[in-house]
Formats: C-alpha cells, sequence, structure tokens
C-alpha cells in the first residue's frame, strides 16, 4: 500500500481510512467535493495584497512584510509550502530587517481555503517562531477550523503526488 509521507505524524487508524479512499479511488473526489473552486490570486502583487489584507485583520501589530512572492523552487528544494524568512542587512551604519514570505507556487492553483491556510501559517510565524500551542491558537483566530484544513492541505498532496506518479 501507499506510504502517507504527508501524513506521518497522524494516528495509524486515520492513515488506513486514507488508504481506503485511495483504494476505492475516493479520494480525488471527496476533495473535489470539499474544495470545488480555486482562487484569483494568481500574481506576486495580489498575493502581497492578500497578506496585507490578512495582517492588517488579524495581526495589527505584527511585524511589516516587506515581500511577498510565489516560489516555484520551494517545493522541490526546501521541501517546504511556505517560507518566512528575515533578511537583515546594514544601511548607512544602521541595521535594517525585511520580513519576506514566500508561498509554493502549487498553491497558484489551489483551491482558496488552502492558500489561506499556507498564510496564516506564515503569518502567524510573525508572532510566534516555534509551531508550539499558541502559535497554533493563532492559526486557528485567523482561520477558524485551521487543522481540519491542514489535514486536508495534506490529503490534496498526496492526492497530487500519486496523480503525478500515475503519468
Amino acid at each position: 500500500m501507499q506510504h502517507l509521507k504527508y501524513l506521518t505524524g497522524y494516528p495509524a487508524g486515520l492513515q488506513e481510512k486514507v488508504k481506503k479512499l485511495i483504494a476505492d479511488e475516493q479520494l480525488g473526489p471527496y476533495l473535489v467535493k470539499r474544495y470545488p473552486g480555486t482562487h484569483q490570486v494568481q500574481t506576486d502583487r495580489a498575493l502581497y495584497e492578500y497578506c496585507a489584507e490578512l495582517k492588517r485583520e488579524h495581526l495589527r501589530n505584527g511585524a511589516q512584510i516587506d515581500k511577498v512572492t510565489y516560489d516555484s523552487k520551494l517545493d522541490v528544494v526546501r521541501h517546504a509550502l511556505g517560507l518566512h524568512t528575515s533578511i537583515s542587512r546594514v544601511q548607512g551604519g544602521k541595521l535594517k530587517a525585511k520580513k519576506e514570505i514566500r508561498i509554493a507556487s502549487l498553491f497558484r492553483d489551489a483551491a482558496p481555503e488552502f492558500l489561506k491556510m499556507i498564510v496564516v501559517h506564515e503569518l502567524a510565524h510573525l508572532k510566534e517562531s516555534d509551531h508550539n500551542k499558541a502559535f497554533y491558537r493563532l492559526c486557528e483566530f485567523m482561520q477558524p477550523g485551521y487543522h481540519q484544513i491542514e489535514f486536508d492541505l495534506r490529503l490534496y498532496l498526496t492526492h497530487r503526488d500519486l496523480k503525478k506518479n500515475q503519468t
């Protein structure tokens, strides 16, 4: 049967249910039924505005975001779906830090809930650097149902890998 690399941290019983969905060829229909559409955030500029709006809504006192982009290398190089970085440079005797968020370009064609989940996750890192309880509480505050959407995103990635391996 399949090795579920995106679901390794989940209980064995849940993984078995996913394997059954895959065996019965029901994973794709499940995802399409739950997440039928795709978002309209296609450019880096639109992605920046999308992130800035979420930040304004939920993290008014958070650090300013200087750059937000889709990154085609993220999925392949870093095995990450999103990345937040702080780049420090010396300018005129002062240390300036720029905050950047990079989102894997595979999310250009994903459901809006998945894009929001990744953006929320990266924005939460502006306040909480570790994946601790406070971090996940903040994610849940910014996107109710965060944990279910994260799980479904893992199902989406599993389905995407299965489709890629079939071709």
